[in-house]
């Protein structure tokens, strides 16, 4: 029994101390210095069950000795519990063995379990996180535990965090800027606008913004703006005005008798604009109310109007310029959304940062709004881990089987090598109270 016990020990050491020759350097400098402490902790627990082992070994030694020169029961109840815990002892030895070497080097079936079947227990290892782990009750279940909703408002609701979120957004706002090239977002800006105002007809909209102006009386004040300035500038021109009714005149009229004639067109001109100004029931002022009421009018039930205005919007749209001004109304915006972003004080970040505080308050307080929270991030989990469940498992499988098996069954023992030795001390102390307690009820039962 000494011998054999030796022979474990001796076992152990080896396997645990001496790298196997296929193991690469790489696999070996893959241990970590808490790895290495691991290990030291498994090594000194293998040395307290084995030393277990032969002490009750020579306990068994000895009492069966004791029985022989006649020591009294007592020596055969020891012996028989001392028996019973080296059975205990070797079979947890055997089972704890078998699970990551061939004990004593014997290519024993079922045994060396973890290397022989490492990719095996991959994937059952993703099965069982795909099936217990990502599925939709469970996250469902778990993510409402949490209660995002509420503990992301009370976060937001703390000034420094909405500060500090304000600060991110306006980075990554900057960052996205930077990265992107002016002339493609122009380019995709102005085929969407094009494509936007080819596909929507434009006329009856006009039409009815028309129709509610003319009805509310704002084109009044275009209309004041017009026959003032009309007035203003006849009274500054008037001899550019008398030139040009004059140079309309035939040849065989005398010059003075277009001179009058240039006047009085002045005159009336100028009567006719200062009377539009001054009289807001002026008929002029009636005719044009009418001829609006009935362009609008036309916009959105004359198919010809219609028809010629969406005439007009493509040549319009068509222009070089129309396309320039589309650029440069994106570059503009662009200098002022990156501007705004690097200004802490600017408008744009003031209300983000608003915006975030009253979202944040609001979250924390309100259970409606964490509801929507809640079930929108449920949502979005439910969506990755339903389509992505497979993608997901398989990193578990793909990196397990690429694992080297020797390297990983030190590893794993190196973690869990230490309460497994707790198992074989239990196995000897369990096995000697069992053995007793068999006994005793034997020596009770032959009495």
């Amino acid at each position: 029994m000494c011998g054999i016990t030796e022979r474990v020990e001796l076992m152990e050491q080896t396997e645990t101390e001496t790298p196997t020759r296929t193991t690469s350097y790489r696999t070996m400098t893959a241990f970590t210095p808490a790895d290495e402490e691991r290990r030291r902790g498994v090594r000194r627990m293998k040395l307290t069950a084995t030393g277990l082992l032969l002490l009750v070994a020579v306990v068994y030694v000895l009492a069966t000795w004791a029985t022989h020169q006649g020591a009294g029961p007592w020596a055969g109840y020891v012996a028989a519990a001392a028996e019973a815990g080296m059975v205990g002892a070797l079979a947890d030895w055997f089972a704890v063995t078998a699970l990551f070497r061939h004990p004593l080097g014997l290519p024993i079936p079922h045994t060396a379990i973890i290397p022989t079947k490492k990719d095996q227990l991959g994937v059952s290892l993703g099965e069982f996180v795909g099936e217990n782990f990502l599925s939709e009750d469970v996250v469902r279940q778990r993510l409402r535990a949490v209660g995002i909703g509420s503990r992301l408002g009370a976060w937001l609701a703390e000034p420094a965090h909405a500060d500090r979120v304000t600060a991110e957004l306006a980075t990554a706002v900057r960052g996205a800027l930077t990265v992107l090239r002016d002339s493609d977002v122009q380019a995709v800006v102005g085929e969407a606008i094009t494509r936007r105002a080819d596909a929507q007809e434009i006329a009856p909209g006009i039409g009815k913004m028309l129709e509610k102006i003319v009805a509310d009386g704002g084109h009044k004040r275009v209309v004041d703006l017009v026959v003032a300035r009309a007035h203003d500038w006849l009274v500054i021109h008037r001899e550019d005005v008398m030139v040009a009714v004059e140079g309309g005149a035939p040849g065989w009229t005398p010059r003075f008798v277009d001179r009058k004639v240039g006047e009085r067109v002045y005159k009336e001109l100028l009567r006719f604009v200062t009377e539009m100004r001054d009289m807001p029931s002026h008929p002029a002022r009636g005719a044009l109310d009418r001829f609006l009421t009935d362009f609008a009018s036309d916009l959105q039930s004359d198919t010809d109007t219609r028809a010629r205005v969406e005439r007009l919007k493509g040549e319009v749209l068509g222009r070089g310029e129309v396309q320039d001004l589309i650029a440069s109304a994106w570059t503009a915006v662009r200098s002022m959304i990156v501007a705004a972003a690097d200004d802490e004080h600017s408008q744009l970040r003031l209300r983000v940062r608003a915006a975030l505080l009253s979202l944040g308050s609001r979250m924390a307080a309100e259970p409606k709004v964490q509801e929507k929270v809640d079930s929108w991030f449920e949502g979005v989990a439910v969506h990755i881990v339903t389509t992505y469940r497979k993608e997901i498992t398989s990193l578990i499988t793909d990196t397990v089987a690429g694992w080297d098996a020797d390297h990983t069954t030190r590893k794993i023992e190196a973690h869990i090598g230490r309460d497994l030795q707790f198992i074989r001390i239990n196995g000897t102390v369990v096995g000697s109270l069992a053995g007793l307690l068999i006994y005793v009820i034997s020596q009770s039962l032959g009495a």
